[in-house]
């Protein structure tokens, strides 16, 4: 994996709501590229809702894992109801977010997909579906901290790979921040009026 985000040209950075958004406000500063949120929502299981088992993403984007659904033994009426679970949060955050932002065409461009970390992949495989099936030159997966392995079927999504810490006993995400308390809608809504002010600001 690559230890630093070298762009593309012209890059668009795409956050992951919530603590996605947060990281990728400060990459498009840094880069001065555009910003905008890219809708996806993941799966959980139904007693455990924090473990994604899939996720959704706008534009009808599915990704299930399909080996740790047969080794929890989920029937197929439990998946339906947490999918449509999701699809509700997701419908929420959409109608949320994008009374906001108008969001940006993707067709072309080269984006980044942007997350507060990696861990099941589940979310990050659906958001690089949402972008591939937008029409992206290329995309970049990147996040702070990640398992130093990913699948197979996540890696052939992307064309690079950024994140920064890959630490040999990864469990979780939150255990590599100082702070990993919750990123409120309210929190992105913020960063999101700041994107549309800068768009304006760059329009004239």
């Amino acid at each position: 994996m690559a230890s630093a985000i070298t762009p593309r040209q012209n890059p668009i950075a795409l956050g992951l709501p919530r603590g996605g958004v947060v990281i990728a406000a400060e990459v498009a500063t840094y880069l001065s590229c555009p910003l905008d949120v890219i809708l996806v929502r993941k799966i959980g299981l139904p007693s455990h809702p924090e473990l994604a088992i899939g996720a959704i993403g706008e534009g009808g984007t599915q990704f299930y894992d399909r080996p740790l659904i047969r080794r929890l033994g989920l029937r197929p009426e439990d998946l339906d109801a947490a999918t449509r679970v999701a699809e509700n949060e997701l419908l929420e955050r959409r109608t949320r977010y994008r009374s906001v932002l108008e969001p940006l065409a993707l067709a072309g461009r080269n984006v980044l997909v942007i997350d507060d970390g990696i861990a099941t992949g589940s979310t990050a495989h659906a958001a690089l579906l949402v972008a591939r099936t937008a029409g992206v030159a290329s995309v970049t997966l990147a996040a702070p901290v990640g398992p130093r392995s990913l699948p197979s079927e996540l890696l052939a999504l992307t064309d690079e790979v950024v994140v920064l810490s890959t630490p040999q006993n990864f469990s979780s995400v939150g255990a590599w921040y100082d702070d990993f308390g919750s990123v409120t809608s309210e929190r992105v809504l913020k960063i999101l009026g700041t994107e549309v002010q800068r768009r304006r600001d760059s329009a004239r």
